[in-house]
C-alpha cells in the first residue's frame, strides 16, 4: 500500500492546494496522512476550531490520519528546532512513500519555513517529494498537472466548507481557480485533447522522484 504524507503549515493549507489529489489517493487505495505544524489559535474552550474543522474535512476526503504539532501560529521562526524534531518523528512514524508540502518560494513565512524543514527531512526519509502551490507561492512553474473530475472538485468544495472560521475562503473563487489554473501552463492544443468532463486541476512541482526498474507487461 502506498503511503502519502501531506505536511502543511496550517489547517486548510493542504485542502486548498490538493484536496482533489488527496481524495483521489484515498479512493484508489493509498493511505493518506495529513500533518499540520500548527492547529491555530485556541478558542475560549481551549481547543482550536481549525483542528476540528480539519478533522471534518479529512473525513470527507478519506484521510486516514490527521495530526497536528503545537508550533505557535505565525511564530515558526522561533521554533525551527522544535519543528525539525517534530517532523523527524512524524516521518519515522508514517514511513511515507510520497511527501507533499508547500513550495519553498512563498510569501507566507510559516509556509516558507515549513517547506524548508520538510525538504530537509524528506530528502533523508522519503523517496519522493513534491511541492504544492498555495495562494502565496511565487515563481511557481508546475511539472505535474493533476486533472480531476467534477466529483473530485465537489469533494474539495465540501472539504473547504468545513473551515467556517476562515471567512476569506470563497468557494466560487477556488472552484474557478481549479477550472482555469492549469491553462496558463498547458498549451491549448493539449487542453483540447483532454477527455470530456476533465476540466479542473491542481498544480505541483516535483522536487525528487525515484523510480525502480520493473519488468514491462
Amino acid at each position: 500500500m502506498t503511503t502519502v504524507l501531506v505536511v502543511g503549515a496550517h489547517p486548510d493549507d493542504p485542502e486548498i492546494a490538493m484536496a482533489m489529489r488527496m481524495r483521489w489517493y484515498a479512493i484508489n487505495g493509498a493511505r493518506v496522512r495529513v500533518h499540520c505544524l500548527t492547529a491555530g489559535v485556541a478558542g475560549p474552550n481551549g481547543t482550536s476550531p481549525r483542528r476540528e474543522e480539519a478533522l471534518a474535512a479529512g473525513a470527507i476526503l478519506g484521510v486516514d490520519e490527521y495530526t497536528f504539532s503545537d508550533i505557535p501560529d505565525t511564530r515558526f521562526v522561533e521554533h525551527r528546532g522544535e519543528t525539525n524534531t517534530e517532523l523527524f518523528s512524524v516521518f519515522r512514524e508514517a514511513r511515507p512513500d510520497i511527501v507533499y508540502t508547500h513550495f519553498p518560494d512563498d510569501q507566507h513565512l510559516d509556509h516558507n519555513i515549513t517547506a524548508q524543514e520538510v525538504t530537509t527531512v524528506a530528502l533523508r526519509e522519503a523517496n519522493n517529494l513534491t511541492y504544492f502551490r498555495s495562494p502565496y507561492s511565487r515563481n511557481f512553474e508546475p511539472t505535474n498537472v493533476f486533472v480531476g473530475t467534477h466529483e473530485l472538485l465537489d469533494s474539495k468544495e465540501a472539504a473547504l466548507k468545513c473551515f467556517a472560521s476562515q471567512r476569506q475562503l470563497d468557494m466560487q473563487v477556488f472552484r474557478k481557480l481549479a477550472e482555469v489554473g492549469y491553462r496558463q501552463h498547458v498549451h491549448h492544443r493539449v487542453v483540447e485533447r483532454f477527455p470530456p468532463g476533465w476540466t479542473c486541476a491542481e498544480l505541483f512541482r516535483t522536487a525528487r522522484q525515484i523510480e525502480f526498474a520493473r519488468p514491462a507487461h
